[in-house]
């Protein structure tokens, strides 16, 4: 299974998820050129932004350690199967539920960026 990818505009912050191959590299926003997210590479706490998840029977309970404050705090939670993706947009809590399946966590930090962790 191929990874997401994920742009977002160094501007304004608007976040793109890119379909099929991107074979274009003159994609902008505000005039400027968008950046790749790379899942994990930001310099921050790691144990706070990784998604972690517990399985409970046909459920895979995902949570992000973080805090949900109103200027910082983990956007959406996606999970990535071989034929599906799945959003969480949160507000109060970073935890999410999907059925168990193998795949890939994403979590989206407003500060620190993309986080990943795989399910098996």
């Amino acid at each position: 299974m191929e990874k997401l990818i994920f742009k977002r505009c160094p501007k304004c912050g608007n976040l793109f998820k890119v379909m099929g191959e991107l074979k274009c590299e003159g994609v902008t926003c505000c005039g400027d050129h968008l950046e790749t997210l790379t899942p994990n590479s930001t310099d921050a706490s790691f144990e706070k932004h990784v998604p972690t998840f517990e399985i409970d029977n046909d459920k895979l309970i995902v949570t992000v350690n973080h805090v949900m404050d109103e200027d910082h705090f983990i956007e959406w939670i996606c999970f990535q199967t071989k034929d599906k993706e799945q959003f969480v947009y949160l507000d109060k809590e970073a935890k999410a539920i999907f059925p168990y399946e193998k795949g890939i966590l994403y979590a989206y930090c407003n500060k620190h960026g993309l986080w990943a962790s795989e399910v098996e």
